[in-house]
Formats: structure tokens, C-alpha cells, sequence
């Protein structure tokens, strides 16, 4: 039997929505024993995990093609090329092109193309997502923002929004396939807009394609600009039901001086404020950010009001990053902090989480909970994104109502109503 289309992904759920993109097109050109490697450019860390990776099936699969792709190959191209693992290289423009993959064997060995100049983010039907039980729709693409530490506008281009319509078939091909719960992602998803027609906000788009899809249960959006969240946005927190309560912030930091020195777009007050405004509409409301830790120029006092901020806002979930220097970015030519000062603050700003977490999962014992079951059948993810464990067996991809038992580690135990 000859060996499939295999696909590793690196990074964001946007990266998930492109690889189904690309194992389609990979399929329908007949394409086989090939490895495609979606890369991540988000840190050193992310770019070397890749690295290691290509080399592992390198030596495991020595007759397979691997192709690499992804944010790390459009800004690394000649890096990826020079190992000999790697056939091709393509770039994130050319990746979710069908011709790519027809004209594989005959194409340059190095197909990147300059991102920039890219204008248009077409929407790909994807019918599925294999071993996910919710479906990744993409809203956006790129970012016109030039925050300080960050590589990925190079990588991605400048925003661009995929139409209204184009995401409602998206929807509504996934919802005849039976998923019953949608995340919309992007690069910068709370831009999404200002180049179609009419300018729409992210929330118009959202209570439009709801409204063009009834039967759609469950919606999540990707991590949000705490200070771009559109007066729609907030409707939508406050009185459809089918808008998941879980809300994850692009915080990166909660010092002024540090959050100015990264250029983003918010102070450490626009965080709290929209903290308390999600909770005031949505007592229930569970949060997740992004933080990097030990940021430079950070000082111990600039540290502590980033984890006082943890506690302060009640943070669930945290993504923390100990600060990745990427060469091409200003912030990598700032004082940088010790690298074992980074590790311990991290570590400090995972254990706030940890402990906030805990907070929130001891208040849902007792309480109803609405669980989409995973793949596994006796795992699942409950409206605030909090992992459940059950002891029975449920059909994957079903939606579950449940009390919460117990707490155990970082899930919840539950059993079905």
C-alpha cells in the first residue's frame, strides 16, 4: 500500500485550518508518500522544534518527499532548503494554492513568494478536520501591526479579511458534515474588515453568519485585541448563547512601559476594563491570554505587574512564553534579560494560572456543564474550553449537558444529565 499525504502543524489554529487546506490539494494531485511540514515562526523555539522534526522523519521515512511550509519557511526559505531532508520549500502565499500541488515535481525547489504584495485571503471549503471534533474556519489573515518582538507580518502579509458569504458556506458545509462547533481564526482576527465592501466589524460578520446559520451550536473566536472589541462583539458576549464564554486575551504583558516598548496596542487599564466588562455581561466568562515573560528591558517591578495582573483579572488559561529573541525585530536589539530570569518568570506566571485555574474549576463543581465529547469518546471540552474526563463512553463530536463531580489536576470529572 503506498503511504498517504502526512501532515505535521506547528503553531496556531490558523495553521490547523491551512493544513487541511493542503492535504486536500495534496490528495486530489495524486500526490503520496509525502510528509508536509507547516511550520511555526512564532519563536527560535518553535522554528528549531521544526528543525528537529524534519530531521527525525528524515532518518524514519528516507524515501518520503518532505515539503516545508508555514510562517518559518516563507521568512527562513534558504534555511529550510539547505537541509537535506527537504525536497521543497513553499511559501504561506503559494501553500493554499491548488496548482501548487498539481505542478509539485516540476516547480523551483524554492517557491516563495514576497507576502507583502499579497491583497486577497481566499476562502478553501475544508469538509474536515481530521482527530478534531471542532472545525477551524479562517476569518483573516496577516496583520498590520508592527509590535516589536514579532515576526510574523513577514510571514503572514498585511491584513486582509475572506468575505461574509465565503465564511457562512464555510459554516454551513462543516455543520452538514455534523460539527457542532466552529473556532474562526486568524492572524489578527479583531481587524477583520476594513478592506470588503461596507467595512464590517468582527462582530457584524459574526451575528450575520449566526444568523445565516441556525443549526450552528457552538462558536469560539481565536485570541482578541482587548481594545478592539467591537460594540457587536459585546452584544453578542451578552445575549447569544451559542457565543462560547471563553475569551482569549493578546495581553503579552501587564506593565505600561513594557506594553509600549512591544508597541501594543493596549495599556495595563484597557485589560481590566475589558475584563470587567466581559464579566459584567457574562458573569460566567472564562479567560485565556498570551504572555511573554522576561520581555527586554523587564525589570523585577515591571514583572510584578504582569502577575499581579494574572490574579487581578482572574486568568485561566495562559499561553507563557519565556521571550524568544528574533533576529529582524527591533525588540531583539534591546537590552535582553537573563535568559534564567525569563525561565523563573515564566514559571512564576504559570503557576498564577494554575492557581486562578483552580479557582475557576472548584466554583464548576456541582454546576451543568455543556460538553463537546473529543475523539476519545470519554474526554471533552466544556463551554468555558475547561477538560472533561467521563467514565462512559459518548459518540465523538456530540455535545454532552453534564455535572461537574470533581476536580482533578487541571479537568474537571463529570457525569452525563
Amino acid at each position: 500500500m503506498t503511504a498517504d499525504v502526512e501532515i505535521v502543524t506547528f503553531g496556531c489554529r490558523l495553521n490547523t485550518h491551512e493544513s487541511e487546506v493542503m492535504r486536500d490539494h495534496a490528495r486530489a494531485a495524486g500526490m503520496t508518500d509525502t510528509i508536509i511540514i507547516n511550520t511555526c515562526a512564532v519563536t527560535s523555539e518553535a522554528e528549531r522544534q521544526a528543525r528537529q522534526t524534519i530531521r527525525k522523519l528524515g532518518r524514519e521515512r528516507p524515501g518520503a518527499k518532505i515539503i516545508v511550509t508555514g510562517c518559518a519557511a516563507q521568512v527562513n526559505a534558504s534555511q529550510f532548503a539547505e537541509m537535506k531532508e527537504v525536497t521543497r520549500v513553499i511559501g504561506n502565499d503559494v501553500k493554499l494554492k491548488a496548482e501548487t500541488w498539481q505542478n509539485a515535481d516540476g516547480s523551483a525547489r524554492i517557491q516563495v513568494n514576497d507576502i507583502m504584495s499579497v491583497r486577497e485571503t481566499a476562502g478553501h471549503l475544508v469538509k474536515g478536520f481530521a482527530g478534531h471534533t471542532r472545525a477551524f474556519v479562517q476569518v483573516q489573515n496577516g496583520c498590520d501591526h508592527r509590535c516589536t518582538f514579532c515576526i510574523i507580518p513577514y510571514g503572514r502579509g498585511n491584513s486582509r479579511s475572506v468575505p461574509i458569504g465565503t465564511i457562512s458556506d464555510q459554516i454551513r458545509e462543516l455543520v452538514a458534515g455534523g460539527y457542532k462547533e466552529v473556532v474562526l481564526t486568524g492572524v489578527d482576527i479583531t481587524s477583520y474588515g476594513p478592506d470588503l465592501p461596507g467595512e464590517p466589524t468582527l462582530g457584524q460578520m459574526l451575528r450575520r453568519v449566526l444568523a445565516m446559520n441556525p443549526d450552528l451550536p457552538r462558536v469560539r473566536l481565536s485570541s482578541l485585541d482587548p481594545v478592539e472589541m467591537d460594540e457587536d462583539l459585546w452584544w453578542l458576549l451578552e445575549h447569544e448563547p451559542r457565543f462560547m464564554p471563553h475569551l482569549h486575551i493578546s495581553l503579552q504583558a501587564g506593565d505600561d512601559m513594557v506594553l509600549k516598548r512591544m508597541k501594543r496596542r493596549h495599556l495595563r487599564d484597557d485589560v481590566l476594563r475589558f475584563c470587567e466588562r466581559a464579566r459584567r455581561l457574562r458573569p460566567d466568562v472564562a479567560f485565556g491570554a498570551d504572555i511573554i515573560a522576561g520581555f527586554p528591558t523587564e525589570t523585577d517591578e515591571m514583572f510584578d505587574n504582569t502577575l499581579r495582573l494574572v490574579d487581578k483579572c482572574e486568568l485561566q488559561f495562559l499561553h507563557v512564553f519565556p521571550y524568544s529573541p528574533r533576529p529582524g525585530t527591533p525588540a531583539a536589539r534591546m537590552p535582553q534579560v537573563d535568559s534564567t530570569v525569563r525561565k523563573e518568570r515564566a514559571a512564576q506566571l504559570r503557576a498564577a494560572g494554575a492557581r486562578q485555574l483552580n479557582i475557576f474549576l472548584q466554583k464548576q463543581v456541582g454546576r451543568e456543564q455543556s460538553v463537546l465529547i473529543e475523539q476519545d469518546g470519554l474526554s471533552g471540552h466544556t463551554q468555558h474550553f475547561v477538560p472533561v474526563k467521563f467514565d462512559v463512553m459518548h459518540p465523538a463530536g456530540s455535545i454532552v449537558n453534564a455535572r461537574a463531580a470533581e476536580v482533578n489536576g487541571e479537568k474537571l470529572y463529570a457525569v452525563a444529565i
